[in-house]
Formats: structure tokens, C-alpha cells, sequence
């Protein structure tokens, strides 16, 4: 299979990555920070060069850094432990499940408000719509760096400095972003939440939480943590308050060496690259008659995600046809019904390609003839 799912989880994985595992499984097999012996310190040290490595990479402190399950993970930690009974919430449009069902749950038990900012292709309006839904009682406003159904780029910087003005919390989803293009908490990101598995390379079941610590983020488990153990009361200090229980210690060894991966190539080289892949992409797909590619041509910027259908098919249709003939695309609404909604791709979905760093242009160019002939025997 040739995989152009990569918004879901990247793979192939790197090399040094894969190696990165199977040296933790080898040598760092202690509790890191549980125990004084030499397996846990050596373990604790390795966790610790990977929670470095991350803090760098997104202009954070070390110990501001949360390792995470996933984004979903991250998400709810920090949109639960940030919100405050009575408080009100704004999210935008484009918004995946993992930020929206969290504020939608907190809604229904009564704890807070919200409302959905529409997004455009103007990032003037974009800014102004969030803007004019702010009210006394706004403590959170939430914002996915690029959507991950049309890979649209929205004016995180604008939207922060929003967020500023207000002394509102601004936490930003950068699942899709982060390992493509530059991301960091300098651009007025108080708390944000990513994906290891993704385009930061690292292996299932890793996520990252990074804080510039201005706003309190109240855990919502508690447990142990290796620290104040007398105590009944859960630590107050970061990473411990955020991170009971053991973690994933070689998905986060690895993650780091997919950090240092992306960052050894570089985003602007990583975007670059497979940004020529979708462009070649759409440029090969687009005349085709029956073919509908969902892009504005207004809208600035898009990360490497393209979301098309063939009419008369259903995405998941579309998606079954191509996974018997070799290729991995993902068909439906990708757990983003507001986006979906948004883009009137509704209750169909769109089937989305999306490659890695790892793609080469005959792969694509072996994918779009498959598709034209399953374009044309609809036709």
C-alpha cells in the first residue's frame, strides 16, 4: 500500500525513529522518576532529552512541556482545566471533534456556554467573527492551526493577538500543523495541543500539551507522580500536576528523535515538498469532469491536504475503490462534522489525500491514474 493518509497517522516512520523504539524496549525499561536505580535514572534522563527536544523545537520550558496519549488527550486536559463554571467559550468552524465534543460535554453538564466562529477566506472577517462573539464571560477561545478536511490555514497570530487583548486563554490544535509548518508558542499560543504520531513522526499513542504557563490548567486525573507522595493532594507544579501515572516512555524517547527528524530536514523543505505533491495532485485531478476538488482560490495558505470527490460515488466509496487498487485515502467526514458542515460536504464527506515527507511524485502520478479510471467508468 502507498500511504497518502498521513492527517491520520504518518507512515512509513522514520528510521531513526523505529530504532529509537527498539533501543527503549532494550536499554530504558525503568519508571522514569519512580526509582534511585540506575535503569530508572537512565530512563528519566532519556524521557527528559525528549521533553528538551520538544520544549526547543516550539519555544517552550522544558518542564512546560506535557506528554500527552494524543491530541484528543492534550485537548481535553486543557480545555477542561482551563474552564471555569460560567465561562463561555469560542471555537471556530473548522474544528475537529477532539476540540469541539470536549466544550460541547462541558455545555450539556451545564459548566459553560459557547459559540462557533465561522471561518472565511478572508482573515480579516475571520478575526472580526471571533471578535464580535467575545463576551464578558469568554475565557477560552479554541482554534485549529490548519483544518484537517481542507488543510485551510487560519491567522493563528492574528486570533492570539486577539486572545491578548481580551485576556482570554488561546489554545490552539496543531495536529495537523505541527512538523509541516513552523509552529511555536512565540506566535501568542498560550497552551497548545499536538499529535506525535503525525507529521512530528512519532509512534501511536503520543501527544504533546506545551504551556506558556499563564493560564492554570486544573488536572482532570490525578494519581501518581513520583513527587510529593505524603501528600493526597495532587503536585501543583508542571510537568507532575498534568502527567499521572507512568507514561509512554518509549513513544516518548521515540517522538523526540521524530522531533529531531523534522527538524534536521527543516519545515520550510517538509512543506515545500508536499505541497509540490498536492499541487501536482490537484493540477492532475481538476479537468476531469466528474472530479470536484474542494479549494478556494481566496483562501492564502493550505497545509498539504486535499479533500476531492468523484461524482456518483460516496467518499467511502471512492476511498474502497482506491484501497483494493494499492492506495490509502481516507473517505467520510474525518471527525469534523463542523468542517464538513462548513465546506456542504455533508452527510457525504470528501475523500482526503494527504502525503508525508516520504512520498515522491510517481506515487502520486500512479494514484491520479487510478483515479481517472475509476472517474471515468462513473462517468
Amino acid at each position: 500500500m502507498i500511504n497518502f493518509d498521513n492527517s491520520a497517522t504518518s507512515f512509513p516512520k522514520p528510521a531513526a525513529v523505529k530504532r529509537a523504539v527498539l533501543n527503549a524496549m532494550d536499554r530504558y525499561g525503568g519508571n522514569p522518576g519512580r526509582s534511585g536505580h540506575t535503569i530508572s535514572l537512565e530512563t528519566a534522563k532519556a524521557v527528559y532529552a525528549a521533553r528538551t527536544a520538544a520544549a526547543d523545537f516550539f519555544d517552550a520550558e522544558p518542564d512546560r512541556v506535557i506528554f500527552s496519549q494524543n491530541c484528543t488527550h492534550a485537548l481535553n486536559m486543557a480545555i477542561k482545566g482551563v474552564a471555569s463554571d460560567g465561562c463561555h467559550i469560542i471555537v471556530s468552524s473548522l474544528e475537529h471533534n477532539s476540540s469541539v465534543r470536549p466544550v460541547h460535554a462541558l455545555s450539556k453538564q451545564g459548566k459553560c456556554t459557547y459559540s462557533i466562529a465561522k471561518v472565511s477566506t478572508d482573515d480579516e472577517v475571520t478575526v472580526n467573527n471571533f471578535r464580535r462573539l467575545i463576551t464578558p464571560q469568554t475565557r477560552i477561545i479554541i482554534c485549529t492551526i490548519g483544518s484537517n478536511v481542507t488543510g485551510q490555514i487560519l491567522p493563528i497570530e492574528k486570533i492570539a493577538k486577539l486572545c491578548q487583548e481580551h485576556d482570554i486563554c488561546f489554545i490552539a490544535d496543531g495536529a495537523q500543523a505541527c512538523g509541516v509548518i513552523p509552529v511555536s508558542l512565540s506566535q501568542g499560543i498560550n497552551i497548545l495541543c499536538t499529535a506525535g504520531h503525525k507529521a512530528l513522526y512519532g509512534p501511536s499513542g503520543t501527544g504533546l500539551l506545551v504551556t506558556d504557563g499563564k493560564f492554570d490548567i486544573t488536572p482532570i486525573m490525578e494519581g501518581g507522580t513520583g513527587s510529593e507522595s505524603m501528600l493526597l493532594d495532587q503536585p501543583s507544579f508542571l510537568p507532575d500536576s498534568l502527567e499521572s501515572g507512568t507514561i509512554n516512555t518509549s513513544g516518548a524517547i521515540a517522538l523526540g528523535t521524530g522531533i529531531k527528524f523534522v527538524k534536521k530536514i527543516g519545515t520550510d523543505n517538509i512543506y515545500a515538498h508536499e505541497s509540490k505533491l498536492c499541487e501536482k495532485f490537484i493540477s492532475s485531478i481538476k479537468p476531469i469532469n466528474n472530479i470536484i476538488v474542494y479549494r478556494n482560490e481566496n483562501a492564502k495558505k493550505y497545509l498539504p491536504v486535499v479533500s476531492f470527490n468523484i461524482e456518483g460515488l460516496f467518499a467511502e466509496e471512492t476511498a474502497a475503490k482506491l484501497s483494493d487498487a494499492g492506495f490509502a485515502l481516507r473517505g467520510g467526514l474525518h471527525c469534523s462534522g463542523l468542517a464538513h458542515t462548513a465546506l456542504g460536504t455533508v452527510p457525504n464527506g470528501t475523500v482526503r489525500f494527504s502525503p508525508s515527507v516520504f512520498n515522491t511524485e510517481s506515487e502520486v502520478e500512479s494514484l491520479v491514474r487510478t483515479i481517472k479510471k475509476i472517474a471515468l467508468s462513473e462517468n
